[in-house]
């Protein structure tokens, strides 16, 4: 059997910390990792020299190359900052009577006593990083805080899609300032590349008529069919986005003559003022047409729901959408301002949060969901009334 000494060990430790796969082979024989790259013993042996114990217990590597790295920061530990750390203390002292400049003295005064405060604490502190590269270790993490801004104005490109692409974003900017978004001198896009799509030109072009969907027309139920555009704003609830982006999207849906769906936080003030074709999502707290019953639930209320529903076109019923299936929401009393409690009806000052349970409790059968939508339907007007539903496995 084959020994292997404490600073081998060490450097085994290292490989697999560098390595996705390391793995001893046979007795011995060789170490290697996935990608087929074979590291002898004797090469393994030859670094095992380089590992050398230092002062406070801890094994380093000794002479080896950093991957592009400054010596100073793979050399740098305990012992090389209280080195530093005594040698500012030092010059802070000495710099009065040489210099007699008393601001000078005064900054290195301060500046040496901050190196040493962060310094002890970075040495009795439970990251890694900080504990072994005391006072360096913290330009990693100051790095690590600015690394979005860096990707966004010194690396990502135009057409990187995280989620947006620059130019999708600049597109959006230019046409909410009212500026004109077109772009001279052909495209920026690589046209050749694969999946890149376009549309073709007919020399024999049909007239297109306005793309628009009746809903209800067809059945007799609906007093109030709804002329619906293809495209439309999906749900959001207010308190979710605040009272400028809710204007913002009611505003544009009343421009661009689309519907924009209220989300299970009922209709706010600012969908109103918006004026645009609103669609009434109702989840299961009945947020806008319905109160706490007796147990503390909240059960629906037909009257309030009559009141309300004068201010859409179509009712959606919520019974469970793709971010939570078959959960319910929680609205912590923290966040929930007087305009919230006034968009869905609860209590102000509120006293508890506000959840939302995972199943409706005015129905709980398919026949007494169909029963429910024709309340609705009567109850609006003889507007249409559809559900949200996500569905996973088909069984």
């Amino acid at each position: 059997m084959m020994m292997i000494s404490q600073q081998q060990r060490y450097c085994l430790r290292l490989l697999c910390i560098n390595s996705r796969s390391v793995s001893i082979i046979g007795s011995g024989s060789c170490i290697r990792n996935k990608t087929n790259n074979h590291l002898s013993i004797s090469s393994f042996s030859s670094m095992s020299n380089k590992v050398k114990k230092a002062a406070d217990g801890h094994f380093r590597v000794v002479g080896s190359s950093s991957a592009g790295l400054p010596d100073f920061i793979e050399h740098w530990n305990r012992d090389l900052f209280k080195q530093v750390g005594y040698g500012l203390v030092a010059v802070s002292a000495l710099s009065l009577p040489l210099v007699g400049d008393i601001i000078l003295s005064s900054g290195l005064a301060i500046g040496s006593g901050g190196y040493w405060y962060l310094g002890l604490q970075d040495i009795n502190s439970k990251q890694s990083i900080r504990r072994n590269f005391p006072v360096l270790g913290r330009v990693r993490y100051i790095l690590e805080s600015i690394r979005p801004e860096i990707r966004q104005y010194f690396i990502e490109g135009d057409e990187e899609t995280v989620p947006f692409s620059r130019m999708h974003r600049s597109i959006v900017y230019k046409r909410a300032r009212g500026i004109s978004s077109t772009m001279p001198f052909g495209t920026k896009r690589d046209t050749l590349s694969p999946g890149y799509e376009w549309v073709n030109h007919s020399m024999y072009p049909t007239k297109l008529g306005e793309q628009r969907v009746m809903i209800g027309a067809n059945n007799p139920l609906v007093k109030q069919p709804y002329s619906s555009s293809l495209l439309n704003i999906s749900a959001m609830s207010y308190g979710a986005l605040s009272d400028r982006a809710i204007l913002a999207l009611s505003a544009g849906a009343k421009l661009g003559e689309f519907s924009h769906n209220t989300g299970e936080g009922s209709i706010s003030k600012f969908h109103k003022e918006g004026r645009a074709d609103l669609v009434w999502n109702i989840g299961t707290a009945y947020f806008g047409c319905g109160s706490f019953g007796e147990n503390g639930e909240r059960v629906f209320d037909p009257e309030l729901f009559k009141k309300n529903a004068q201010h859409v076109k179509m009712i959606e019923i919520k019974l469970s959408q793709g971010a939570k299936p078959a959960h319910g929401g929680m609205l912590p009393k923290e966040k929930i301002t007087p305009l919230i409690a006034e968009a869905r009806n609860l209590p102000w000052p509120v006293e508890q949060d506000c959840n939302s349970p995972p199943r409706h409790n005015a129905f709980s059968t398919p026949q007494e969901m169909c029963a429910f939508i024709a309340e609705l339907r009567e109850l609006s007007g003889g507007k249409p009334v559809g559900i949200k539903l996500c569905i996973g496995q088909p069984e």
